[in-house]
């Protein structure tokens, strides 16, 4: 029998890749759309599955409507991937980012609970909840502490969702994602602010970056494998949690290298450290250790920092020299 999911924040960079994954398997997808902008579909559109998805109205703020859209696609995967995933915004609006990001993933698992217990459920939780690191390599056992409204809403998400499963028995995992990027990635995160800027600066129509704290260094890997580790998560007999990453970090400084060397730019000529740009409580290491996501999952990494990089920049030079 064809098997049916639902996935919130299916116009997101994830929500879009993981869509097209699970069609390619023969899902039925019905995603949550929240009717916020005009247009929110471009990155399905992209993927070409825009057409292939079954779309229904609710906001994960809003409880009921969450509630008739579990009754509605009656799904025997849910996948909630929908946030108010800027870490930046976290701060200037912690209110919606609590309500969303943290209360919405109780309005999911309730509806679970109540009209579709067989329903097995996917986490998107994040390193950010690890935000001052505890350890140098972050993995499942490792204590969090987030240092954002975004990464302390998320830790309660997280938390719900083992509640969950161990006071109801739910098939509910959480997928601990260190920062994962592509040519679908929003402008407002450092990658693609990145690669836009150089496709512009390569093109003449901007001169200058300005960027926060360069020296920062993250975990990054390619939004289309991560998504497939979500996917297998859900196939395991046992709900349980697990990092998501590279094992690699690297600083914002040497993205900007690689990403500009691409074009046959120095980054140097055209960074500029702006201090509007650092945040109130910096994040400085982020580490993952994806030892149990390989060795139980079978899952690793495929795509390097590099050739996503490029594919980034390549992506927004066609994109701007269409505007």
């Amino acid at each position: 029998m064809t098997k049916s999911a639902l996935i919130t924040g299916i116009t997101g960079q994830d929500g879009a890749y993981l869509a097209k994954l699970l069609l390619e398997k023969g899902y039925e997808v019905h995603g949550l759309v929240a009717r916020r902008s005009s247009d929110t579909r471009w990155r399905l559109r992209e993927l070409g599955v825009e057409a292939d998805i079954h779309y229904v109205d609710g906001d994960l703020a809003d409880a009921p409507s969450v509630h008739r859209a579990v009754l509605t696609s009656r799904p025997d995967e849910v996948y909630n991937l929908g946030a108010q995933s800027f870490v930046g915004s976290s701060w200037s609006q912690p209110v919606t980012t609590g309500v969303v990001d943290a209360l919405g993933v109780t309005h999911v698992l309730e509806a679970i609970r109540h009209s579709s217990p067989h329903t097995r459920f996917y986490q998107a939780s994040t390193s950010e909840m690890f935000g001052l690191i505890q350890a140098e390599r972050q993995d499942e056992n490792t204590p969090f502490y987030p240092r954002s409204p975004y990464g302390v809403a998320k830790l309660y998400g997280h938390w719900i969702t083992v509640n969950y499963r161990e006071s109801f028995g739910l098939h509910a995992s959480s997928g601990i994602l260190f920062n994962h990027e592509s040519p679908l990635r929003g402008i407002e995160f450092v990658t693609r602010k990145v690669t836009d800027a150089v496709a512009r600066i390569k093109l003449g129509k901007q001169q200058e970056l300005r960027l926060g704290n360069i020296d920062a260094k993250r975990d990054w890997g390619f939004a289309g494998d991560y998504v497939e580790a979500m996917w297998l998560m859900l196939q395991q007999p046992q709900a349980d949690d697990y990092v998501v990453a590279t094992g690699v970090t690297t600083t914002v400084r040497e993205m900007c290298r690689i990403a500009f060397s691409h074009v046959g730019l120095d980054y140097h000529n055209h960074v500029v450290i702006d201090p509007a740009f650092f945040r109130p409580a910096e994040v400085e290491v982020l580490l993952g250790n994806p030892g149990k996501a390989e060795r139980v999952l079978g899952w690793m990494p495929k795509t390097g920092l590099q050739n996503m990089l490029h594919a980034m920049v390549d992506a927004d030079l066609q994109r701007v020299s269409k505007e």
